[in-house]
């Protein structure tokens, strides 16, 4: 074994650990996402002084490639889960209104958390999970922008915190606005941020309910690609823009054409590699009658890779720093919250 795979083994080996304990939780109480408890237990890991030396130290490589790496092969199966046939059953206007909450969320809480002066990518990062697919959408953006482990850790916070809570909360809203069954499952489908806090909420209303939530959570996962690939080409023009001296009246130096030609080899691609690959993968389900046991265990693969990433991602929580500081991230978080559950209840009572 190489010294490169010493370093950063053992962090992968407690995120595996870490994830056979999350999936008996879940197993003991099922209404608990496994992704959920993944994230709980990185932070409650990421807070205890007896651990927290071998977080910040022997384990650090690991769980950061674990945070990063595996976070992207897990977006890549997730794209064994959509079926472009399934989306199109929705119907123009479903997928239409759909759309149009991601789009809203997403530029209304960047708008918010630039207005509340979050710094580097937060706003970022909390639109790009609450609007879309949750941590799994928050770790694919901070692979774009290239942001620290420490920097997505707070926004994963905040979208477990809030998916949590709407497990709770939405059904207790159910009967009262007086939505029926397929009506709630749209409701939590549009408006609820992880597909497994997804599942939890809609399947008390039963398994039609559950089907409708599930596709139309689905479709928001979709709109994961064209959002990220838009920031990345944004990137690769400011860092263009960064390097280049036109407009300076300066003459471009032979070093400084270097340099440029140095960040720009550094820009971020067009389409990353795992989003393409999350595409291709859509596209194969969608067209190739795929044997049952082979997307069971793509399933379970992404599980156990995002459950690991998760973990990764919740050890950077630092949760003191979170209450002396977040403040404004919390609100930002549960105004963002407010939002898209808003629009999804607009959108059930429109289609």
């Amino acid at each position: 074994m190489g010294r490169v795979e010493r370093v950063w083994i053992w962090g992968i080996a407690a995120a595996a650990g870490a994830t056979l304990v999350a999936w008996a939780v879940h197993s003991i109480v099922p209404a608990v996402p496994l992704l959920t408890v993944a994230v709980v237990l990185g932070i409650i890991v990421g807070q205890l002084p007896v651990l927290r030396p071998a977080v910040t130290g022997a384990l650090k490589p690991g769980l950061s490639v674990a945070a990063k790496r595996l976070m992207r092969l897990g977006v890549v199966l997730l794209g064994l889960k959509l079926s472009l046939v399934d989306i199109a059953g929705l119907g123009w206007l479903t997928i239409t209104t759909t759309v149009l909450i991601v789009i809203l969320t997403f530029f209304g809480t960047l708008w918010l958390g630039r207005t509340m002066g979050l710094p580097g990518h937060q706003p970022l990062l909390i639109a790009t999970g609450f609007a879309i697919c949750g941590a799994s959408a928050i770790g694919a953006m901070s692979g774009v922008v290239k942001a620290k482990d420490e920097e997505t850790a707070t926004p994963v916070a905040l979208v477990t915190l809030c998916g949590t809570l709407a497990i709770g909360v939405l059904p207790l809203l159910w009967h009262p606005l007086g939505l029926t069954d397929l009506q709630f499952g749209h409701w939590v489908g549009a408006g609820v941020h992880d597909v497994g806090q997804v599942v939890a909420t809609a399947q008390i209303a039963g398994t039609a309910a559950l089907a409708v939530a599930v596709v139309i959570k689905l479709t928001r996962v979709l709109m994961l690609a064209p959002i990220v690939a838009s920031v990345a080409v944004y990137e690769r023009r400011r860092q263009a823009v960064a390097v280049s001296p036109v407009g300076s009246g300066l003459p471009q130096s032979d070093d400084t054409a270097t340099a440029a030609a140095t960040t720009g080899a550094r820009r971020p691609p067009v389409l990353p590699l795992f989003v393409a690959g999350f595409l291709a993968l859509v596209l194969v389900r969608t067209l190739v009658p795929l044997p049952p046991a082979v997307l069971v265990a793509a399933d379970l693969a992404q599980t156990v890779l995002l459950a690991m990433a998760l973990f990764g991602l919740g050890t950077a929580v630092r949760l003191g720093s979170l209450l002396r500081t977040g403040g404004r991230a919390l609100g930002v978080g549960l105004a963002s919250w407010l939002l898209i559950a808003v629009l999804a209840l607009g959108a059930v009572l429109i289609s």
